[in-house]
C-alpha cells in the first residue's frame, strides 16, 4: 500500500487565510490536532493545536502563525511503512502527500488509516508474514498459494501493490497461518521467488524487522 491510497478524502487542509477558529472548529471536528496549511497546492507545514491554544486569538490567520514540519511529507509513491516512520519519527498525527511536482494531494489521518491497513492484512490473526518481490509479467497469486499449501498451510490475507522505486515490480504481503514459515520460504525461494521481508515468532534476520517493528509499536498490538 502507498501512500496516495491512504489519503483520507474527508479531511480538507487548511488555507492560509483560514483563521485559528476555523481551525480548531476543524480538529474538533476530525479529533485531530494537527492538520494542513496550503496556499495555492503548496504544502506550508501544519498547525498545532497547542500552537492556537498559547495564541489565544480566535481571528488570528494561518500565515500569521508558527506552522511546523514543513519539510514533512510523504510522496504519493512512497511505501506504507515509510510514511509510517515519518510519523513516528516527528510525532505527528497527520502526514501531506505531495505529488512528484511537490503539489499537495491530500492528508494521512495516521491513527485511523493504518489501523485500518493492519486489519485488513490480518496482523491481528496468529501467524507468520512474508513480502515478496516480483516482476509483474511473472505475478501469479494462484502459484504462490499452491506452494503454500504444499507446506500444509493457507494464506490468510494478501494484499499487492506496485513497488515504490521499480513500477515493474509488484510487492506482495502475505499472512500464513503458521508461525514457523521457514519451510514456506524456502519452498518459494526454491521456485526463485524473492523474498524481501520476513516475520516469525522464531529468530531471524530481516532488512524490514525494524519497519514491522514501528508498525506493531504504533498500533500498539
Amino acid at each position: 500500500m502507498i501512500a496516495e491510497e491512504l489519503i483520507n478524502q474527508m479531511l480538507p487542509p487548511l488555507k492560509t487565510t483560514d483563521t485559528a477558529e476555523k481551525a480548531r472548529h476543524w480538529m474538533d471536528e476530525f479529533r485531530i490536532s494537527q492538520l494542513p496549511v496550503v496556499k495555492n497546492q503548496e504544502y506550508k507545514g501544519l498547525i498545532n493545536e497547542d500552537t492556537l491554544l498559547q495564541a489565544n486569538n480566535a481571528s488570528l490567520r494561518m500565515d500569521e502563525v508558527k506552522l511546523t514540519c514543513e519539510n514533512v511529507y510523504a510522496v504519493r509513491y512512497q511505501h506504507f511503512y515509510d510514511v509510517l516512520k515519518l510519523a513516528l519519527d516527528n510525532q505527528i498525527q497527520a502526514i501531506a502527500v505531495l505529488d512528484e511536482d511537490k503539489h499537495f494531494m491530500g492528508a494521512i489521518t495516521v491513527n485511523d488509516t493504518l489501523l485500518a491497513f493492519a486489519q485488513s492484512v490480518g496482523m491481528q490473526e496468529q501467524g507468520g508474514i512474508i513480502v515478496l518481490l516480483i516482476d509483474e509479467r511473472d505475478y501469479s497469486l494462484s502459484e504462490i498459494s499452491r506452494l503454500v499449501e504444499s507446506n500444509d498451510a493457507k494464506i490468510l490475507s494478501s494484499h499487492a501493490s506496485t513497488d515504490a522505486y521499480d513500477k515493474t515490480k509488484t510487492r506482495l504481503t502475505l499472512k500464513i497461518n503458521r508461525n514457523d514459515i521457514s519451510r514456506i520460504i524456502a519452498t518459494l525461494e526454491r521456485f526463485d521467488y524473492h523474498i524481501v521481508a520476513q516475520f516469525q515468532n522464531t529468530e531471524m534476520e530481516s532488512a524490514d524487522k525494524e519497519r514491522l517493528d514501528l508498525l506493531l509499536k504504533y498500533l500498539n498490538i
